[in-house]
């Protein structure tokens, strides 16, 4: 079977939402060593390799907006669809602790070949979606509970953003009235990174975006996925009304 570097989902809908999921897989391509990164099944079912229950919510959250989505199918360990192409962790050889053996003496060629069979596909896929009339960006990812061993992160949900907030601080404030935990300013992670997936498609053409980070543990199952789904969905559409978009 041929491999294919991504999913869309709803692809002809016409709502002009469109939610991406960057980590949606873990899987490795026949193509990278045989499909096999050199970890253990274990270390492939963790938050190194993909974002734990993104993909669920990300397919829920495009049927309840009926709107489309684009989900990427290789591993973020392949190579990071949310990185630049001068990012030094786009093929990633550490995470989290954890040696990646199939990418610590991948040369140059290596790194290509991947960014050929997986990262240009999905970024070029992602842009004829992205190109409709008044698309608005949401991208779906998940965060695990804990990082590097440190203390539990607190935040249940986060909205990443960097120079164009139209969606985020309306969203933001949307959460925080709805939620008894703080909701994530720019938490667990930075929001803008050069190059990365909303620099590509949403900041460096005026599209309004937003980037909605989940913690994973709150989206292990179906029920939970849908149920974190029509939470973000009825708060997309309040934000927006907000911003008149």
């Amino acid at each position: 079977m041929t491999f294919q570097p991504f999913f869309t989902h709803g692809a002809s809908r016409s709502n002009p939402w469109l939610i991406t999921c960057d980590h949606a897989s873990n899987t490795v391509p026949d193509f990278v060593n045989g499909g096999d990164l050199g970890l253990a099944q274990a270390d492939m079912q963790r938050h190194i390799a993909y974002d734990i229950g993104a993909a669920g919510v990300t397919r829920a959250l495009a049927d309840i907006l009926d709107a489309p989505a684009i989900l990427s199918n290789f591993s973020r360990l392949v190579i990071d669809p949310n990185r630049g192409m001068d990012d030094p962790t786009l093929l990633m050889k550490l995470y989290d602790g954890t040696i990646i053996p199939g990418n610590r003496n991948a040369c140059d060629a290596e790194r290509q070949r991947r960014i050929n069979g997986c990262y240009t596909p999905y970024h070029t896929a992602y842009e004829t979606l992205a190109k409709r009339p008044n698309t608005v960006l949401v991208s779906i990812h998940s965060f695990t509970p804990q990082l590097k061993g440190r203390d539990l992160r607190p935040w249940e949900i986060g909205v990443l953003y960097h120079t164009d907030t139209r969606m985020a601080l309306p969203l933001i404030d949307s959460f925080t009235a709805a939620l008894d935990t703080p909701v994530g300013n720019n938490e667990p992670y930075a929001g803008h990174l050069p190059g990365d997936a909303i620099d590509q498609h949403g900041l460096q053409k005026n599209r309004p975006n937003v980037l909605i980070e989940i913690r994973n543990d709150l989206i292990e199952t179906e029920q939970d996925q849908i149920k974190w789904a029509h939470f973000l969905a009825a708060h997309l559409v309040k934000a927006r009304a907000m911003t008149d978009l």
